[in-house]
């Protein structure tokens, strides 16, 4: 089944997709469209709904009043909800991947694993919510001096209401539905804004919620221009909360947004910290897998490579071998490098790619683009003067730096502005964790590439990386309120006393 056929049917109008709202698939009233341009051919794929202020504003009333009921709905019916919506998502997994290869130039085998990732991210969150929700806390007074037993306090987790869901192009089906499902589950609505490419993928979605059963106005999803509707979204004051991927954006979200709790994941600068008794062949097989998997767009990419200077020839040998093997091409063919997402994607990083070369790194490759295709890059003896050591170039383009000390790699990591990951590679356990330990960042992987997930751990950036955390478990806690009852006796009540 193709993208906008047969169950899918009905979010399409013509050749413009419908935004979703009330239960129902929906046109804006002024005609207005976005188009969705495919990095591969750089003609519109796809195109969507403008939606208004106005109608942002009737979507926040539905969300609300639709959370209300939806706050009295038992746990257990709710996650019945819930993987109801992660079957019907697993079962659809192709047309939703055909969306992710034409939307993102996703390699097509990683637009299915994203697809079926997320049901199965919905599942967990169904089972897990159903958990920590159905627990609560029993406190009793006289543990606190000067106090008899004459209070019994009660504490369990409420919504907060309805949740602004902002997800990113590079997983705009995965990034919504950690969100989502958190947010359900725990009595909330959602209003959800997708990226702009990513956004027939994130509707597909969406209708499987649909198909699932689930409350009117519970879901909706408004599509449209930043320019006119993203300010309006983050400052609404129908939102209670906001959980937003994406870069430094969510910075100015988070400048704007009223006193609401934030869940914020705006990007990192990874570094990989080879040590000199480290495993050469695991290193490479990782920097590969870390750096250029998706062509280098994903938060938690290997950013820069921070390597002792004694094993650095040998490295960029084996990493240079293996970036000889990647294939380059179009997503429909599984290439390991596909275009990157948007032609100022490219340009900018053309601009670090240039500025490298005026500064005087070494190239181990030939700097190659077609239109949004670039070729896989590494760049050694890259120096702390050049733009790419710091920022985030989000394609296939690695710098090496050359380090005499472990201490100058920690130094140049915890130097940066983003702390979301970093890695270490030794065979020495103890150096590991006190390497682990120095480096600034949310997570640490010590012999591995970065990588968010699976899904139910952590996952949180420190500095310009982010606010608060994610994973299942976390998401679902910050979705909620504390709320306390407190039953006061007429005399202090021991039990068997």
């Amino acid at each position: 089944m193709a993208a906008g056929t047969g169950l899918f049917a009905e979010i399409l109008d013509g050749e413009v997709y419908k935004y979703y709202a009330d239960g129902e698939w929906k046109k804006c009233s002024s005609g207005k469209t976005v188009a969705i341009v495919n990095p591969t051919t750089r003609k519109t794929q796809y195109k969507v709904q403008a939606c208004s202020q106005e109608e942002v504003n009737k979507v926040m009333d539905l969300a609300k009043s639709a959370q209300k009921s939806w706050a009295k709905t038992p746990l257990w019916k709710r996650a019945e909800l819930l993987h109801k919506a992660a079957a019907i998502l697993k079962e659809h997994k192709a047309p939703i991947a055909e969306c992710l290869v034409k939307e993102i130039a996703k390699p097509a085998k990683d637009a299915v694993t994203e697809v079926v990732r997320s049901g199965d991210l919905i599942s967990y969150c169904a089972e897990e919510g159903v958990r920590i929700l159905g627990e609560g806390k029993f406190l009793v007074s006289d543990s606190f001096p000067g106090n008899e037993r004459t209070k019994y306090c009660l504490t369990s987790k409420i919504p907060l209401g309805v949740i602004l869901a902002i997800p990113p192009f590079n997983y705009p089906v995965n990034l919504a539905v950690s969100k989502i499902a958190p947010a359900l589950i725990a009595g909330n609505s959602i209003v959800l804004k997708p990226p702009t490419q990513g956004a027939v993928s994130a509707l597909h979605m969406v209708h499987c919620f649909h198909l699932a059963g689930f409350p009117k106005g519970l879901i909706n999803c408004v599509t449209g221009k930043g320019s006119e509707i993203g300010d309006f979204l983050t400052m609404h004051p129908g939102v209670n909360c906001i959980s937003f991927t994406g870069g430094d954006t969510g910075i100015s979200i988070s400048k704007k947004a009223g006193m609401i709790p934030l869940q914020m994941e705006l990007g990192g600068k990874d570094a990989c910290i080879v040590l000199e008794d480290a495993d050469l062949d695991l290193v490479a097989a990782n920097i590969i897998k870390g750096g250029f998997s998706y062509s280098g767009q994903r938060c938690t990419a290997v950013k820069v490579v921070l390597v002792m200077e004694s094993v650095a020839d040998a490295l960029v040998e084996k990493v240079n071998a293996k970036v000889a093997k990647l294939t380059v091409g179009p997503p429909e063919d599984n290439c390991d490098i596909t275009p990157v997402v948007s032609e100022s994607s490219s340009n900018y990083i053309e601009g670090l790619v240039l500025d490298a070369k005026e500064k005087g790194a070494t190239f181990c490759q030939e700097y190659k683009r077609e239109g949004n295709l670039i070729w896989p890059l590494l760049l050694d003896n890259v120096r702390p003067d050049m733009r790419i050591a710091w920022e985030e170039p989000f394609g296939p383009v690695l710098p090496v730096i050359r380090i005499s000390s472990v201490e100058e790699g920690i130094h140049h990591c915890n130097a940066s502005n983003f702390g979301l990951q970093g890695c270490v590679f030794t065979k020495d356990v103890n150096k590991a964790i006190m390497i682990s330990d120095a480096m600034e960042t949310g997570t640490v992987q010590i012999n591995s590439a970065p990588a968010r997930g699976p899904d139910h751990f952590p996952f949180q950036g420190i500095k310009d990386s982010g606010i608060g955390s994610q994973g299942i478990t976390n998401s679902i806690n910050m979705m909620t309120k504390v709320k306390t009852t407190v039953i006061n006796l007429p005399s202090p009540s021991y039990t068997m006393g």
